[in-house]
């Protein structure tokens, strides 16, 4: 590890610390966990869902439409069991999920469908210290883009006041109910809305001003998980850090670029360890 990357993990454990930084985390967050027992790739997924269904060869790996052809051509509840299937099990939080639960931050952006992040918020905090807020398919919920939910798993009418840390699945997640956004239907859906914000809980919108954001097993490869994190950040601070070992696209790097996203060029099981290790004095606070 340089003597930059160093500071700058240093840097991020006091922002944690603090609340000043917003973990944002992608599939390949489960590769730090010791047991994968879900799909951790949209490609992984979408051979779990087609080996199940048959759908056209040409749309066999790409999940946004082979879930749309099951959705066409079976039924929306046939998704919605594929999926739940799929993330059925939840794999073990992994040291790093469980440093960032404990840490200062009050507010958790997870976009995938796993159920980890949550078993860890569970595992470290008291009952009633968080809440969940998930994106619903228009399928199942039109007019209706998020839903709450205690860390009880009950459905709550609105976000509770009391400033309770919240989790944030802007596509859905497995538990406890099953919301999806996983079809090209359900994502043109939201695309329409989310220049002007409305699918993002106002309470993110109020939480995220003037913080920065960590993205953690994150790829802005293609243009829907670049569209997401670009509204999920808006009017963020302007500064923010991704940890991306691999070389960026082409389009990735103009992302970065353009959002003062600092690549952090290190395997995401070294920045875990570093990053935990500069965490752990506020951590055994």
């Amino acid at each position: 590890m340089t003597a930059s990357n160093h500071d700058l993990i240093n840097e991020i454990a006091r922002s944690l610390d603090t609340g000043a930084i917003i973990p944002y985390l992608g599939p390949n967050m489960l590769s730090l966990c010791s047991e994968l027992k879900v799909p951790a790739t949209p490609l992984a997924l979408a051979e779990s869902m087609t080996g199940k269904v048959s759908v056209p060869h040409k749309i066999r790996k790409r999940l946004t439409q082979a879930a749309q052809f099951i959705e066409n051509f079976k039924h929306r509840k046939s998704v919605v069991h594929l999926m739940n299937e799929a993330f059925a099990n939840t794999p073990a939080p992994s040291p790093l999920h469980l440093a960032l639960a404990a840490s200062g931050a009050e507010l958790w952006v997870d976009t995938w469908y796993d159920d980890t992040l949550a078993a860890a918020l569970a595992q470290v905090g008291p009952q009633g210290s968080w809440t969940q807020v998930q994106g619903l398919s228009q399928s199942e919920h039109f007019g209706d883009w998020t839903g709450v939910y205690g860390d009880d798993g009950g459905l709550l009418a609105e976000m509770p006041k009391d400033g309770a840390r919240l989790l944030y699945k802007p596509i859905g997640s497995h538990s406890p109910a099953g919301n999806y956004l996983v079809s090209d239907s359900d994502f043109v859906e939201v695309l329409t809305e989310i220049d002007i914000q409305t699918p993002i809980p106002a309470a993110v919108q109020a939480w995220r001003s003037g913080r920065h954001f960590l993205f953690l097993g994150c790829r802005f490869d293609d243009q829907l998980t670049r569209c997401f994190a670009r509204q999920i950040m808006k009017r963020s601070s302007d500064r923010h850090w991704a940890v991306l070992p691999d070389e960026p696209t082409r389009m990735e790097a103009r992302f970065l670029q353009e959002q003062n996203i600092t690549r952090i060029d290190m395997p995401l099981a070294q920045f875990a360890e570093a990053l935990m290790e500069a965490m752990q004095p506020a951590l055994a606070a």
